[in-house]
């Protein structure tokens, strides 16, 4: 910890004004020396959107850390996943940090954290930092300050940044336009669901992993996996791989790392790196530009026009 920052959000002072980015340096430093909980409190600011947390984003270098995002059905063994993925990191000396967005408590807004059991050997390592994050009622199942939250990650001193999605269909499909690699998570039993989500994730799979194949019908649920990839290889660069894992047993997760590895690699070709901040961008900019927008608000508004027998839809929108 670097002496003399204070960091209490009662005694930190977030005006976004002259000295915010010498104090941001320091914070920045500190990160980057492995100092987990001023990231943690960084974090925490970003998460909450305190005021003048702007200036520390806008403070941000370009951060090179890949983002592997994990996603797919409830019940695929994610988490498993995950767990083998970090003892395989671990073992080669690299630093992971592992960012898991749950679903919402409806009562209190936090994350339900029942999957995290499975990680409960790495929250003191070291080398592995693993924060848990709430959906808070996102539409996609991504936390809504996530891309920034993933952008403070990449100051600090990991090698890898891991992102667990809660799993609900369109996350499937946000979660492309943050990570630099995602890799689907399925198991033999997902026929129907895979059906329900075929579109979305033919577009944003670079990996499928099918886990739990030693389950009845898996070799036959991965044949037809390629077989519904067959009719889109045109349009990409290069097959998708399917792999197969029995998480639990850590079977197949050595070559699962090797593939995202080389996936990384092959993703820092500029054009797609332009892309991926492009998607970034727009997102930031579509919430800054509906910050100010409250339904309750629209609401009261619509009920005044209504009375009046004046509301036309478009008009509203237009006006706002």
């Amino acid at each position: 910890m670097i002496h003399g920052i204070k960091l209490g959000l009662s005694r930190l002072h977030l005006k976004g004004t002259g000295n915010s980015l010498p104090m941001w340096e320091k914070q920045l430093q500190a990160i980057k020396q492995g100092d987990r909980k001023t990231l943690a409190r960084l974090i925490s600011l970003v998460e909450n959107q305190t005021e003048g947390v702007e200036s520390l984003l806008q403070s941000l270098p370009a951060g090179n850390t890949p983002v592997i995002g994990i996603t797919g059905p409830p019940g695929a063994g994610k988490s498993t996943l995950v767990d083998a993925l970090l003892d395989q990191w671990v073992s080669q000396g690299k630093k992971v940090a592992v960012v898991c967005v749950d679903p919402s408590s409806p009562f209190h807004q936090g994350a339900l954290l029942g999957d995290r059991i499975r990680m409960s050997d790495w929250y003191t390592h070291a080398n592995v930092y693993i924060r848990s994050l709430a959906s808070r009622g996102s539409m996609g199942g991504l936390h809504p300050r996530i891309i920034e939250i993933c952008d403070v990650l990449q100051q600090a001193d990991f090698d890898w940044i891991l992102l667990e999605t809660v799993g609900v269909g369109q996350s499937e499909v946000e979660i492309a336009s943050l990570a630099d690699v995602t890799a689907v998570v399925l198991v033999p039993e997902a026929g129907d669901e895979v059906q329900t989500m075929k579109a979305g994730l033919m577009e944003i799979a670079d990996l499928f992993i099918v886990n739990k194949t030693d389950r009845p019908d898996a070799a036959l649920f991965v044949k037809n996996i390629k077989a519904m990839l067959a009719p889109g290889l045109a349009h990409r660069d290069a097959d998708i791989p399917v792999l197969q894992t029995v998480a639990a047993k850590k079977e197949g997760i050595r070559e699962v790392q090797e593939t995202l590895i080389k996936l990384c690699e092959q993703k820092n070709e500029l054009s797609k790196k332009a892309t991926l901040l492009a998607e970034k961008a727009f997102q930031l900019i579509e919430a800054q530009r509906m910050q100010d927008i409250r339904k309750e608000t629209l609401k009261k508004e619509i009920e005044e026009e209504l009375i009046k027998g004046s509301f036309n839809l478009y008009r509203f929108a237009a006006k706002h």
